[in-house]
C-alpha cells in the first residue's frame, strides 16, 4: 500500500510542475504577445493559464479586451482579477468607466471617488478620474437638453463589422471598414479599408466597392481619409499591421488623383511621427490647413487634435497642438471642419454621455466655446466621425445598440428651421470729411494682385507668377496662387512698364502686359496723409489642344503681306517675336504657321505663293534660337477665304487684305 501510494505521490507532484510550467509558458507567450499588440492571440494564451487562475493573466486578458475597444468583454475580468487580489490601482477606474458605458452613472461615480483614495495612483488617470467625476454630473443635465436632430440608420451600407468615418466625394460615400481577408492581430477582426458607395438618397447606399486598387494593402489597416477641396489630394492613415518589420502604429499618407481618375500610390507625408499614433485627418473647408489626432510627445492628453498650415504647392508646415480649450487630458479626436468653420470632433475628455461623444467648437467674441451637440447624436456608446455634406445635413459613426454590428454609419439632419432674415433699415449718416493740410506732401504706395482661373473662370491654385520690370527686365516679386486663384500684393513703381509671367503645369505660360505710366493718382485727388492703391489683374490660362489656333491665347495678331510678296513686312517681325516667346516659355508645344492668300491669280500660283509665305515666317523664328523641329510651315493657298471675296468677286483692298494672312496652330504636345 505503501508503494502504491508513493506512486500516485509522485505522478500527482509531476503532472503539478507539469501543469506549472504549462501556465508559466502560457503567461510568457501571453505576454509576447501583449507587448507587440497582438491582443487576441494574448488573450487566447491567456486563457490557456487554467492552473492557478493567475491574477496577472486575469488583469492582461481585461486590458486586452479594453486596448482592443471591447470594454464590456474586459469588465468581467477586471472583478475576478480584483476579488483574486490584484494589486493595480487602475482596475477600479477602469470599471468606472464601463459602468459609465453600460449607463450606470451613480455607480461609476462611486467607483472613481473610491479610486481617489488610493495610495500610489497613476499620475494620468487620477487627472481623468477627476474629469470624469464632473462629466458624469453633467449627465442628467445633458440627457435633458433638446436637441434638433433626427438620425437614420444606414441602409445598405453597414454589416456585422465595422463602418465609419464617411465622407462625401463626387456623389460617393467614402467610408472606412473592416472587409479584408486578412485578420487583424489585434481585434480578430478583417483588417480595415477604404470603400464607397453610391448612395440612393441620404440613408440608403447601393452596391459597396473597393475605392482604389492602389490604396489597398491586405496586411494594414487603412482609413479615415479626407479630400481637398477640388477633390484630387487625399491624405489617410495606414499602419497596424502587427509585424516586426511592417509599421507598428499609424501613419498619415497621402495620395493624387490624376486626370484620368486613378489615385497614385500613396507617400507618407511629411508631418507624420513614425514613433506616435496619427490618424484622423482632416482638411479645412478652404484646403489650406489639415487637423488630425496624435499622441505624439508633448501633447495634452493621451490623444491630442492638431492643426498644420499647408502651401498652395502642397508643403505642410510645422504642426500645432489645438490646446487646452479643444484638448483634454483624455482622448480627443475625428476632427471635421465644416464650411461654416466651425471645427466638430470626438471626445473622451468634455463632459459628455458615455464614451466619445461629439462636440463642436466656434469661436465667439474671440473665445472658443465647446458644446455637445447632444442626444440622439450623442450616447452612452462611441459617437464620432461626424461630416457634413449640407449645411444642415451629413453623417456620424457609432457603435450603439440598434446598428448592424460593430461601429456603423447613420445619416442626421438638423430640423431646426431656418431664421427668416427682416432686410436691414440702413441709415445713411454723413461722415465729416478730415480736414488735411495741403502742405504736406501725401504718400501712396501701389500695389498689383490679381486672380488665376481657367478658361471656366474656376480658380487655379499653384500657379507661378512673376512680375518683371520690362527697363531692366529684372524680377521684382513671386509667388504662387493660393486655392482660390490669388496672388499679390506686388509693389509697384510710378512710370515702369512689367510683364507678368504666369505659368502652371498642364496650361500655356502666358505673358500679361502692364503699365503704370500714367496711372499716378494726383496730391489733390488724395484724402489721406498715407495711400494703398492696389490694381487687380484678372488672368484666364488656356490648356494647349492639338489644332488649337492660338493667335489669342498670346495675342498675337495675324500678319499679312503685301500682293504676290512673301517677304516678312516691318508691322509683322513684331508678332513674330511673340511667336518666339511664345514657343521658349512652352518648349513642350510645336506649333504649325499656316499662310494664305487672297484668291486673286491661279489657285496653283496662290498655293505656292502660301508656302513661300509659311516657309519665310518660319525662318524668321529659326533666326531667333527656336530650334527648326518645333515649326512646321503649311501653305494653304486661297483654301480657306475669311470672307465672300472669291477670285471674281467684287471686294475692296482692305478686304482682300484679310485673307493674305498667316495663322498659328499646335500640332503636337510632348
Amino acid at each position: 500500500m505503501f508503494k502504491i501510494g508513493k506512486v500516485h505521490f509522485l505522478i500527482i507532484i509531476g503532472l503539478f510542475f507539469q501543469a506549472c510550467s504549462t501556465s508559466k509558458i502560457a503567461l510568457n507567450k501571453g505576454q509576447t504577445y501583449f507587448e507587440k499588440g497582438e491582443y487576441e492571440l494574448a488573450i487566447k494564451s491567456f486563457l490557456q493559464d487554467k492552473a492557478q487562475d493567475s491574477t496577472l493573466a486575469l488583469y492582461k486578458i481585461a486590458e486586452a479586451y479594453r486596448l482592443s475597444n471591447r470594454p464590456f468583454l474586459a469588465a468581467p475580468y477586471y472583478e475576478r482579477a480584483q476579488n483574486a487580489g490584484s494589486k493595480k490601482s487602475d482596475i477600479p477606474f477602469h470599471l468606472a468607466y464601463i459602468k459609465k458605458l453600460n449607463g450606470e452613472y451613480s455607480n461609476a461615480a462611486g467607483l472613481l471617488k473610491n479610486y481617489l483614495t488610493k495610495d500610489s495612483l497613476n499620475a494620468d488617470y487620477v487627472g481623468k478620474a477627476k474629469k470624469e467625476i464632473i462629466s458624469l454630473k453633467s449627465i442628467d443635465s445633458l440627457s435633458k437638453v433638446t436637441t434638433p436632430y433626427q438620425i437614420k440608420v444606414l441602409e445598405g451600407i453597414n454589416t456585422k463589422g465595422a463602418e465609419f468615418s464617411p465622407v462625401m466625394l463626387n456623389g460617393d460615400l467614402i467610408f472606412t471598414a473592416s472587409r479584408k481577408s486578412n485578420i487583424y492581430k489585434s481585434n480578430n477582426l478583417p483588417f480595415l479599408g477604404l470603400y464607397k458607395a453610391k448612395l440612393t438618397n441620404s440613408f440608403q447606399g447601393a452596391k459597396v466597392e473597393l475605392f482604389s486598387q492602389n490604396i489597398f494593402d491586405e496586411n494594414a489597416n487603412e482609413g479615415t481619409p479626407t479630400f481637398s477641396k477640388d477633390g484630387k489630394i487625399m491624405v489617410f492613415a495606414r499602419g497596424n499591421n502587427g509585424s516586426k518589420k511592417g509599421r507598428a502604429d499609424l501613419d498619415l499618407f497621402s495620395s493624387l488623383q490624376n486626370e484620368s481618375g486613378q489615385w497614385s500610390i500613396p507617400e507618407m507625408i511629411s508631418i507624420s511621427d513614425s514613433a506616435a499614433w496619427d490618424s484622423n485627418p482632416s482638411f479645412s473647408a478652404d484646403g489650406k490647413s489639415l487637423y488630425f489626432a496624435s499622441n505624439r510627445d508633448g501633447g495634452i492628453g493621451g490623444i491630442d487634435i492638431y492643426r498644420v498650415n499647408m502651401d498652395a504647392s502642397g508643403r505642410f508646415g510645422t504642426p500645432q497642438n489645438m490646446g487646452n480649450s479643444i484638448n483634454t487630458v483624455a482622448d480627443d479626436m475625428f476632427p471635421y471642419v465644416a464650411k461654416d468653420g466651425k471645427l466638430f470632433f470626438a471626445s473622451e475628455g468634455h463632459p459628455g454621455l458615455g464614451g466619445l461623444d461629439v462636440f463642436v467648437a466656434e469661436r465667439k467674441n474671440g473665445k472658443i466655446g465647446i458644446n455637445n451637440l447632444g442626444s440622439p447624436i450623442n450616447s452612452r456608446f462611441d459617437d464620432f466621425g461626424l461630416s457634413k455634406f449640407e449645411s444642415k445635413k451629413g453623417y456620424f459613426s457609432s457603435n450603439r445598440a440598434g446598428g448592424e454590428g460593430d461601429d456603423d454609419i447613420y445619416f442626421f439632419e438638423d430640423t431646426t428651421p431656418d431664421p427668416v432674415e427682416e432686410p436691414p433699415v440702413i441709415v445713411k449718416k454723413e461722415e465729416p470729411k478730415p480736414v488735411i493740410d495741403p502742405s504736406i506732401p501725401k504718400i501712396v504706395r501701389y500695389f498689383l494682385a490679381g486672380n488665376i482661373t481657367n478658361l471656366d473662370g474656376t480658380p487655379l491654385d499653384s500657379a507661378r507668377i512673376r512680375l518683371i520690370d520690362n527697363t531692366t527686365n529684372l524680377q521684382s516679386s513671386e509667388s504662387l496662387t493660393i486655392e482660390d486663384g490669388k496672388y499679390g500684393n506686388y509693389p509697384l513703381e510710378i512710370g515702369t512698364e512689367y510683364t507678368i509671367l504666369i505659368e502652371r503645369k498642364g496650361y500655356f505660360t502666358k505673358r500679361v502686359p502692364f503699365t503704370m505710366i500714367g496711372k499716378e493718382i494726383p496730391q489733390d485727388k488724395l484724402t489721406k496723409i498715407e495711400t494703398d492703391t492696389v490694381f487687380n489683374v484678372l488672368t484666364k490660362l488656356d490648356k494647349p489642344a492639338i489644332n488649337q489656333v492660338v493667335n489669342t491665347v498670346f495675342s498675337i495678331n495675324t500678319i499679312y503681306y503685301d500682293l504676290n510678296k512673301s517677304n516678312i513686312r516691318g508691322d509683322a517681325a513684331p508678332e513674330l517675336d511673340k511667336v518666339v516667346t511664345a514657343l521658349k516659355d512652352n518648349p513642350l508645344v510645336k506649333i504649325e504657321l499656316g499662310s494664305h492668300t487672297d484668291a486673286r491669280s491661279s489657285s496653283e500660283y496662290n498655293q505656292k505663293l502660301s508656302q513661300r509665305r509659311a516657309e519665310s515666317a518660319v525662318a524668321y523664328i529659326i533666326s531667333k534660337g527656336i530650334d527648326g523641329g518645333r515649326i512646321r510651315a503649311k501653305g494653304y493657298g486661297e483654301s480657306q477665304l475669311v470672307n465672300k471675296c472669291v477670285d471674281g468677286a467684287e471686294c475692296s483692298e482692305e478686304e482682300h487684305q484679310q485673307n493674305r494672312r498667316t495663322e498659328f496652330k499646335v500640332i503636337d504636345i510632348k
